[in-house]
């Protein structure tokens, strides 16, 4: 891969760390969890909840995306949907008992997916790649306001 630009480089290596975090979710006994449930879940704040329009906003991806994975989390039981006490015509989203446990358990697999990078990359290496795509990320952001 040696001719690889930047954008290929970066989307295969984000499908090969988001297959490690699947791997890591069955292997902690959350089979057929997909990576943008576990990423939304990561998401949520555990005490309060988040709006739905918010939780579009963190994660990069229209409210109508954020609700479809809602849907699929809510039939198993990850969250469920309250009305906001701020906006009557805003959803919540909060975790349930076992989404709480469940998230925690993303917590750790992502952990451990980073922890594998590290020992790959090193760790001066782990954190200049980390930094220089937080600096991207930051311009990204500040372009697009």
């Amino acid at each position: 891969m040696a001719d690889a630009n930047l954008p290929r480089l970066l989307s295969s290596v984000h499908r090969s760390l988001t297959s490690d975090l699947v791997t890591e979710l069955e292997e902690r006994g959350w089979p057929e969890l997909r990576s943008s449930q576990a990423t939304l879940l990561l998401n949520v704040d555990r005490r309060t909840g988040t709006r739905l329009s918010d939780l579009g906003r963190r994660l990069g991806v229209t409210k109508q995306a954020v609700m479809i994975v809602v849907d699929e989390l809510e039939v198993r039981g990850l969250v469920r949907r309250t009305p906001d006490p701020e906006d009557g015509r805003a959803k919540m989203v909060r975790l349930t008992a076992r989404g709480r446990t469940c998230a925690a358990e993303c917590r750790r697999a992502l952990a451990s997916v980073e922890a594998r990078a590290r020992r790959i990359l090193g760790g001066r290496r782990h954190d200049a790649l980390r930094e220089s795509l937080e600096i991207l990320l930051e311009q990204e952001e500040e372009e697009g306001a």
